[in-house]
């Protein structure tokens, strides 16, 4: 069995949604006109219309004005990174709910919520200062 994971993703605007994770520095090319295929290192994400997702999942989509469905964790190589990573996305319209800050000494982080809604935070670890155990 393959080892790929495929995550799908219900949008707004697809156009929308493309424009701005290529504005935070992710790679979204349009697919098919309907959907686009967002990379994020090995990760491949796919952005449908809302319709077309609960066509296929035949459910509903979450109201992330209410809820929150899954966030995305994605690693960072430095504080630095995160700090950047934030600020681009503030400044492209992204909603910040978790402005950066450290975790119990070893963890620094900060999260946003897309255009959608969906939920995103950058996470930081420094094994150097990370608990053994």
């Amino acid at each position: 069995m393959s080892q790929e994971i495929w995550i799908n993703l219900p949008v707004k605007d697809v156009q929308r949604s493309t424009a701005f994770f290529n504005e935070i520095g992710f790679h979204a090319d349009s697919v098919g006109g309907e959907r686009a295929k967002l990379a994020i290192g090995q990760t491949t994400i796919l952005l449908f219309p809302a319709a077309v997702f609960e066509k296929f999942t035949g459910a509903k989509t979450a109201d992330t004005s209410h809820s929150a469905e899954v966030i995305f964790s994605i690693g960072a190589n430095s504080r630095e990174e995160v700090d950047a990573f934030i600020q681009k996305a503030e400044a492209a319209g992204g909603s910040i709910f978790g402005r950066p800050s450290e975790t119990d000494g070893w963890m620094y982080g900060a999260a946003f919520a897309d255009l959608d809604g969906h939920r995103w935070n950058l996470l930081y670890m420094d094994e150097s200062k990370m608990p053994k155990g």
